[in-house]
């Protein structure tokens, strides 16, 4: 061992007396603590006056304070109002006058401001909920609930920039730096707020820079199986102008909505990111200002007339907040309004915009004007970063229409939000965009007004995307059309970073494909074939995935210049088995309700006992379902199956909302294909309590427990063999999805909730 490996761990052997610096003295005790002071940021606030006078100590203790965890139940899924009475029924009431090493645990309270009480926080701070023993049953439900997409563990303050873009289901929506996607989630359950609307005639473009996040954003995105969001892959500052075909033309795509939530310094992260206090420098908004405007103006560049943009970031720093704002108003000449939104959000506590604001180098030197900067810092620091020096012109802009929120007002981290609503093209596109020729992929605004260094460089690059050869576009168009093929650009450039990505091919109507699935499943005549995809060009297909009409316009016009990462909701899998029954593709949970509207046959009504039969064991007989159920199963041959179930108006005691399961009808027997967290989902909505036990010497008791129920060897608490079935059970090519299922079906225990709902 090196001298200096030796010298480290020496001193962590010196930290509190042991090993590695740890202590045993609570939950909240770990690795020495970073110091929470900062000399410089309590310089640079005090003299901002960014809070009011009297409160400085209480929000220097606010922020030193670990940030309370916070949950949103999913608001568009039928499911939304079970969860929220199954957390207030059970789980809430059992942490009640709770305490853990000395500390009382709160029961959670609904925040005041989001609507219908479908956002939750507490005092339990993570390592609590993720340590204490008490707590092992409401975290696993978290954990379950989460990976379902029924809950997201989510800051307070992330939450208000979706509510004040008002969306509705009909809006293109752009999220332009949308990574790790919990804002992206929001917006994606507010375009599926009509649950009876499969495919909303809007969409959600989710972009992040880094190629890496992305992946981040597609596993959040995927929780909520949507068949209207895209992952896009590119530089938020010069994301490319795309283009749609609207009755046969080819047409600009102005979004409707625009979430442009910045990188920022993140100083109003304090409580969640402790490093932040030891970084923290001037420097940070200073070098991040440029980043800010350039991507705020091409946000508004590429927002429609009308339409509305949320500007955000987690820094209370006006450089990085109002400095923004107040620049992109003045080079809008009239064209962007700022929006008085305190009426939408009832019950949230924040401060208006400041109006007047200095400049502080990390040195301490201030700067009140641009006039006072000298010559050798023109590089760092910029005119834009100054408030309006006009005072009419500040007064015409309403800063104090931003909203700065604290975090000893509500206890939640620092944040700041503005509204911008667009009256009227930007100076510099006031022409409309035009397509230069027949088979050009994008179009080039024509400048007339004079363009600031900032927006010459992004027309720059966007001319250098369109400026290609008009024959190389045509060519490539046409070749679009007949395979129907999208995704990312077939250059070496953007192949040389992350990960190469499979194509997205659209299949044609007259696809072979189609007609045993159509004959199998007894699909409506208005299915949109045209509207599935795979993701490959050669060989049998292995998924079919589905996206709506408006997001097949945009990937199959833009194939050229749009960075896919990931699109579409799996609809259907191939069982190379099934097709000795009629059809090679069995149904996927992740799209059954997508699809579901569209389907006639196949489809099995059950009842609540039957759904606790079909989750709770493996492959249970035909004969466990009840008699209605029962017979409908024995009429159809096997195969792939729907098991859907009724809400009773009358039995207010079981669940009110429609479930549909995939399953697999076998010889004698039946099962469901469901993931591992969505069962434990539809169990807890039907009453039942699954937990999976930490310790292995705990699962003969389960056993034990399981046996004196009466369960047989498929029950959940039992050890059960997926393939020994000796009839005609499910797909050899699932078997990845029944090693899952099946160990969703060991090492639990079960207990039945007095509740039934």
């Amino acid at each position: 061992m090196g001298k200096r490996n030796k010298n480290r761990q020496k001193n962590q052997q010196d930290r509190n007396g042991e090993p590695g610096g740890r202590s045993n003295a609570g939950w909240g005790a770990g690795y020495a603590d970073i110091i929470k002071e900062n000399k410089l940021f309590e310089q640079y606030y005090q003299k901002l006056k960014i809070v009011p006078e009297g409160e400085w100590e209480q929000f220097m203790e606010a922020l030193r304070e670990p940030l309370p965890a916070t949950i949103r139940i999913t608001g568009y899924k039928s499911h939304a109002k079970e969860i929220l009475h199954c957390l207030k029924e059970k789980y809430f009431k059992e942490l009640q006058d709770l305490e853990v090493d000395g500390q009382k645990i709160e029961a959670p309270q609904p925040l005041s401001w989001y609507p219908d009480e479908l956002a939750w926080h507490t005092n339990m701070s993570r390592k609590i909920l993720r340590k204490s023993p008490l707590l092992e049953k409401f975290h696993q439900f978290l954990v379950s609930e989460t990976e379902s997409g029924n809950i997201s563990r989510q800051e307070a303050v992330n939450m208000i920039p979706p509510l004040l873009l008002k969306i509705a289901p009909h809006h293109k929506i752009l999220d332009m730096c949308a990574a790790p996607g919990s804002k992206t989630a929001q917006l994606i359950e507010m375009l599926h707020s009509d649950m009876d609307i499969p495919f909303p005639e809007g969409l959600v473009i989710a972009n992040d820079v880094d190629n890496k996040r992305c992946y981040l954003l597609v596993h959040q995105a995927k929780r909520l199986n949507s068949p209207c969001i895209v992952v896009v892959n590119h530089d938020a500052s010069n994301i490319p102008r795309l283009q749609i075909d609207c009755d046969g033309k080819k047409d600009i795509l102005f979004y409707d909505r625009i979430l442009c939530d910045v990188p920022c310094s993140r100083d109003g992260t304090m409580r969640k990111n402790i490093d932040v206090w030891k970084k923290w420098t001037t420097s940070n908004s200073l070098h991040l200002h440029g980043l800010q405007m350039r991507i705020a103006v091409r946000g508004v560049e590429q927002l429609a007339v009308g339409g509305r943009m949320v500007y955000s970031t987690c820094s209370l720093n006006p450089i990085e907040d109002e400095a923004v704002i107040a620049s992109l108003l003045e080079k809008s000449e009239g064209a962007l309004e700022l929006v008085d939104v305190a009426s939408e959000v009832p019950g949230l506590k924040w401060m208006p915009g400041v109006t007047s604001w200095k400049l502080m180098t990390k040195t301490g030197q201030w700067y009140t004007n641009w006039s006072e900067v000298p010559q050798n810092r023109h590089t760092q620091i910029r005119p834009t970063m100054f408030p309006p020096t006009d005072p009419e012109k500040l007064k015409e802009m309403k800063l104090e229409r931003c909203m700065r929120i604290l975090p000893h007002h509500q206890n939640t981290g620092g944040f700041f939000v503005a509204v911008l609503v667009k009256k009227a093209s930007m100076p510099w596109n006031r022409r409309h965009p035009k397509l230069r020729n027949k088979g050009a992929e994008g179009a080039e605004p024509a400048a007339e007004a004079e363009k600031t260094p900032a927006e010459t460089a992004d027309e720059a690059g966007e001319a250098a995307m369109e400026d290609k050869p008009n024959d190389l576009e045509v060519s490539q168009e046409s070749t679009v059309k007949q395979d129907g093929v999208c995704g990312p650009p077939p250059s070496k450039k953007m192949k040389l970073f992350g990960f190469k990505e499979d194509p997205f091919v659209f299949l044609s109507e007259d696809d072979p494909v189609f007609p045993p699935i159509q004959k199998f499943y007894n699909l409506t005549p208005n299915f949109p074939k045209m509207n599935v995809l795979t993701r490959t060009h050669e060989g049998k297909k292995r998924n079919l995935y589905m996206v709506s009409k408006e997001l097949r316009n945009v990937l199959l016009n833009n194939s050229e210049r749009l960075k896919v990462i990931n699109t579409g909701v799996k609809v259907w899998s191939r069982n190379n088995d099934g097709e000795q029954f009629g059809c090679a593709f069995r149904l996927a949970q992740e799209g059954i309700y997508t699809l579901y509207p569209y389907i006639n046959a196949r489809i099995i009504t059950v009842s609540v006992e039957d759904i606790k039969v079909l989750l709770t064991q493996e492959n249970p007989f035909l004969s466990k379902l009840e008699a209605q159920s029962h017979a409908q199963a024995k009429q159809l041959v096997m195969g792939s199956i729907v098991l859907r179930y009724e809400p009773d108006p009358k039995n207010q005691d079981a669940p009110q909302c429609p479930i549909e399961l995939c399953g697999w009808r076998g010889k004698t027997s039946i099962r469901a294909f469901v993931p591992k967290n969505e069962r434990f989902h539809y169990l807890r909505m039907l009453g039942v309590e699954v937990f999976r036990e930490k310790r292995r010497d705990d699962r003969s008791e389960a056993m034990a427990e399981g046996e004196k129920g009466g369960g047989d060897p498929g029950s959940m608490s039992m050890e059960t063999e997926v393939d020994g079935e000796q009839n005609v059970g499910p797909p050899k090519a699932d078997a990845e999805e029944l090693k899952e299922t099946a160990e969703s079906s060991t090492d639990l225990k079960t207990e039945s909730s007095a509740e039934t709902k």
